[in-house]
């Protein structure tokens, strides 16, 4: 089984990431620090919860974009 995520995590994940593509990285604790000052929650839960779910976000786009660039260079 995967990992289970709450739609308000993913959204405001997602959110984040389109309005401030260039301050996410693939390193977790960069993406809480971001997170943080970006938001005005009180918990920690769902701070960390929304980097997590960043991460894995920046780490997926990276991979595709890798692989649409080997297969142009051997097409």
């Amino acid at each position: 089984m995967g990992k289970v995520r709450t739609t308000l995590v993913k959204r405001t994940a997602r959110e984040l990431l389109a309005k401030y593509p260039n301050l996410f990285t693939e390193s977790f604790e960069n993406n809480k620090k971001v997170v943080s000052q970006l938001t005005y929650w009180s918990s920690k839960r769902l701070r960390n919860q929304v980097a997590g779910y960043i991460t894995s976000l920046v780490r997926i786009n990276k991979e595709r974009q890798k692989r649409l660039s080997e297969e142009t260079k051997t097409s």
